[in-house]
């Protein structure tokens, strides 16, 4: 679900903003979009509720990490007895004009699938700004 959409109080709004600092610390000249989701009918019904989705641009073809756009998806667990809600998984795909390049999710050995991969350094940010949502969320 767009991540303003999910900024229902201020815990929450605040932990997104942490989200989008944490990823320019690691890629500055990207640019933040709340809503990367369009708002129509047949997007409504694939999107999660159980998710924050944050998308990040940059101002051309980032060759180090194979993309143009990133799409974040923060994916929850709301635990039915204890209540408690907890960040489960971190899913990243890389796009570019010509669709998606890569796909990254932290389920099982958090590998990088897809046409291209991002360079090595950035590959290795990528993975810290997952371990530090999961720091965020449930630390």
């Amino acid at each position: 679900m767009n991540a303003a959409e999910q900024a229902r109080n201020i815990e929450l709004a605040s932990k997104i903003a942490a989200v989008v600092n944490l990823f320019k610390s690691q890629f500055p000249d990207a640019k933040v979009d709340l809503k990367p989701w369009m708002n129509d009918q047949d997007t409504r019904e694939l999107v999660d509720p159980d998710s924050i989705d944050i998308g990040f641009h940059f101002p051309g073809r980032s060759r180090l990490l194979q993309s143009r756009s990133i799409l974040i998806q923060i994916r929850f667990y709301q635990d039915p007895v204890e209540g408690s809600r907890r960040a489960i998984g971190v899913e990243a795909a890389g796009y570019d004009h010509t669709g998606e390049q890569w796909r990254f999710s932290t389920v099982e050995n958090w590998g990088f699938v897809g046409e291209t991969e991002p360079a090595a350094e950035s590959a290795q940010k990528l993975k810290h700004f997952c371990r530090e949502i999961f720091g965020l969320f449930n630390g």
